[in-house]
């Protein structure tokens, strides 16, 4: 099962798009909630910059594991 998991989320083409994913939508997001910190004087928090680019990857990845899985 979990080698199910690496083989579908880590081949090139679903990494590669998984991290497209996750740079655009997790600057957006970024952009949204930290935009006064990052264009002010404002602390910056940067576990959540790195959860805010985390959460899209993984949802970008098991949205093409379980798409890749259910088409099997």
């Amino acid at each position: 099962m979990m080698q199910d998991v690496w083989e579908i989320c880590f081949c090139r083409p679903v990494l590669r798009r998984s991290i497209i994913v996750a740079i655009v939508v997790g600057t957006i997001i970024n952009l949204i909630n930290q935009g006064d910190a990052l264009f002010t004087d404002t602390n910056i928090h940067w576990p959540k910059i790195a959860l805010t680019y985390l959460v899209p990857f993984c949802v970008a990845s098991y949205g093409a594991y379980t798409g890749m899985k259910t088409a099997r």
